[in-house]
């Protein structure tokens, strides 16, 4: 790609493609509003001298040769279709035109074959956190009240809104007061053997870095899930001398002494009281750049997420390997097809069969649906040029960067102090049960790439958002904090970004807030719940 000199904004841009191997059979359109029917590409770019036979949108895919039925379409140097009809070059190249190739069987893998990158350690990067007891570290100082059952959901709503104008004007060092809210807890097999995936999802998000160790319940009374079995004795930090050797300070709404609504909303506001006076007390501190745990994730995804925003995420992703820091990417269905790339960069053989477990497991949950793969990409991915769920994965993966893979999380489980460097989080894609999980690991960043747009947002963390396209970052100029679609338009390299990126990481971690907290573009937790209900 050859960059052009700056033009003004009233001025149209030659017309420019992009290919990501020399050995593709097609590349994407990368101008604003796509290209018209008759278009010459010119010199420079890929497939100069072809007259395009076929008007093709932004983002969508340009044939650079002919191809003929059945034969090969191949993106990113891998096969991502097979011609349905003969495809002359210069033609717009879609998912109707393609048959999708057969996912990758999980046996006969490449597994821990390719050495991990040598890079030397970055050091003297920090940022400013709140260093907890565990020798965690958040990057924001939150009193969150997790709730053992949806039926509370609506009282802890209120409660909250009461404890934010009531006593959060007080404890200015405090970020912000959250309710732990969800759909679960009852009318659901509390027994059953994947039941363990949503509890534990629940008692480790309880559990996020960015709560400083304070923990109050919130129960009905009457639930399945009782407040010991989501936090028993000793499975979270003690602050103070009444929670030694008991549970968590919990708030029953049925319990005798509660009179009426506004004694059980009085009861909890003056719980949270103390816990405020302990937050606040907290004051942030130079943290090195290791503490940072930064999960990545991608939504609303368009052909320019494997080409722009993920690359650069990828470059980043490799900046905080290399800082010491912990990196979480995950999306099964997203790196699916392309699980030879992940076994191959696995440490160990040990991960690698780790990564093979976690993604066979799903692919049997996904059976027991019967949902087929192609359920993936939405009409949001196919409007913005991806095909199928195997092109989609090639631009997904990439945004892990390159280091060697170094552990394997199962849904809803926490980090290890000792689990560092980049981590495979098996998660589902969907873009807040994947959220939800990473929190539980115990993320303390989020790093949220889109080239559809979405309004995306964690109240638990902040959460970074990268736009892919310029066009989106102009539109949504007030929700996205990084265009990457500068890399597209010439105007700066993946390095260049990856290292912007990496800055900006470090100044959100100290207390910079994202738009997304501006606006404060709050989604609920979303747990994923493969048990049965009853």
């Amino acid at each position: 790609m050859e960059p052009w000199t700056e033009m003004t904004m009233n001025q149209p841009r030659p017309p420019l493609t992009i290919r990501m191997h020399d050995d593709d059979h097609v590349a994407i359109v990368a101008n604003d509003g796509g290209l018209p029917a008759g278009t010459v590409l010119p010199p420079g770019v890929p497939g100069a001298g072809l007259v395009l036979r076929d008007k093709v949108p932004q983002g969508h895919k340009v044939a650079l040769v002919d191809i003929v039925q059945g034969g090969v379409v191949r993106r990113y140097n891998v096969p991502i279709g097979y011609a349905l009809k003969d495809i002359p070059a210069g033609s717009w190249v879609h998912e109707r035109l393609l048959q999708m190739p057969a996912a990758r069987e999980l046996q006969g893998l490449p597994m821990a074959t390719v050495p991990a990158p040598v890079h030397a350690p970055l050091t003297g990067h920090t940022f400013e956190g709140d260093r907890n007891a565990d020798g965690s570290v958040g990057t924001r100082n939150i009193l969150a009240i997790p709730t053992t059952v949806q039926c509370v959901a609506g009282v802890v709503a209120q409660a909250v809104a009461r404890i934010k104008a009531e006593l959060l004007p007080r404890y200015s060092n405090v970020d912000d007061v959250i309710g732990l809210e969800h759909s679960y807890g009852c009318g659901v097999a509390i027994d059953a053997p994947d039941a363990v995936i949503p509890i534990r999802t629940l008692r480790n998000i309880s559990l996020n870095p960015n709560f400083g160790g304070e923990v109050m319940v919130v129960s009905l009374g009457c639930e399945k899930l009782q407040p010991d079995r989501l936090l028993p004795p000793g499975s979270f930090p003690i602050t103070d001398e009444r929670d030694a050797g008991l549970g968590p300070e919990t708030i029953c709404l049925q319990d005798d002494h509660h009179v009426g609504f506004m004694s059980m909303l009085d009861d909890i506001v003056t719980s949270a009281a103390p816990h405020l006076a302990r937050l606040n007390a907290r004051r942030r501190e130079t943290i090195p750049a290791s503490e940072l745990v930064v999960g990545v994730q991608c939504g609303g995804s368009d052909a320019f997420s494997g080409v722009t925003a993920n690359p650069a995420v990828g470059y980043c992703a490799d900046l905080l390997v290399r800082a010491g820091a912990t990196v979480m990417f995950s999306e099964n269905t997203e790196v699916r097809d392309g699980v030879d790339q992940l076994t191959s960069r696995a440490a160990t053989p040990e991960v690698a069969e780790a990564i093979v477990r976690e993604l066979g497991w799903y692919d049997r949950y996904l059976d027991r649906g019967r949902v087929d793969r192609s359920a993936n990409t939405t009409p949001g991915n196919k409007a913005g040029g991806l095909s199928n769920i195997t092109e989609k994965a090639m631009g997904s993966i990439i945004k892990s960067g390159s280091s060697a893979i170094s552990h394997v999380l199962s849904p809803g489980e926490k980090l290890r102090p000792d689990q560092r460097g980049l981590v495979y989080a098996a998660t589902p894609a969907s873009d807040f049960i994947c959220g939800t999980l990473t929190l539980a690991a115990g993320m303390n960043l989020h790093v949220f790439t889109t080239g559809r747009g979405t309004p995306y947002g964690l109240a638990e963390c902040p959460v970074i958002k990268v736009a892919t396209r310029s066009d989106l970052a102009r539109r949504w100029h007030d929700l996205m904090d990084v265009n990457a679609g500068r890399i597209a338009d010439g105007e700066e390299t993946i390095e260049e970004a990856g290292w912007a990126m990496f800055r900006l990481m470090l100044a959100v971690a100290s207390g910079k807030k994202t738009w997304a907290e501006h606006w404060k573009l709050h989604n609920a937790l979303v747990l994923f719940n493969p048990a049965p209900v009853t």
